[in-house]
């Protein structure tokens, strides 16, 4: 599975409607996983972003499905960051020439 960091703003419909914000979540974490992905965390954030998650996919299609089924419904933007584990960093830096 390929992580995934998501940076999620509330759009103008999604702020006036912020009471059923934790029932969009739990809609997206069920669509995520009906597409064979998890939600690995979670975070309420205070700055640039309103909300952060991290999630895992089996690939970047998968990701780029679901970030658009979250975008069509029009109570979030996304940015989406594909993340590298610690491993992968290792293994990245240590082949540089």
């Amino acid at each position: 599975m390929t992580t995934y960091i998501v940076f999620i703003n509330w759009t103008e419909q999604g702020i006036k409607n912020v009471r059923e914000s934790p029932k969009r979540l739990d809609a997206a974490k069920k669509a995520l996983s009906d597409m064979g992905g998890s939600f690995k965390e979670f975070y309420l954030t205070m700055g640039e972003y309103d909300m952060v998650a991290v999630c895992e996919a089996p690939d970047d299609a998968v990701a780029a499905r679901f970030c658009l089924t979250l975008g069509q419904a029009g109570s979030v933007r996304t940015k989406t960051l594909k993340a590298f584990p610690e491993s992968a960093y290792r293994e990245l830096i240590g082949s540089l020439g």
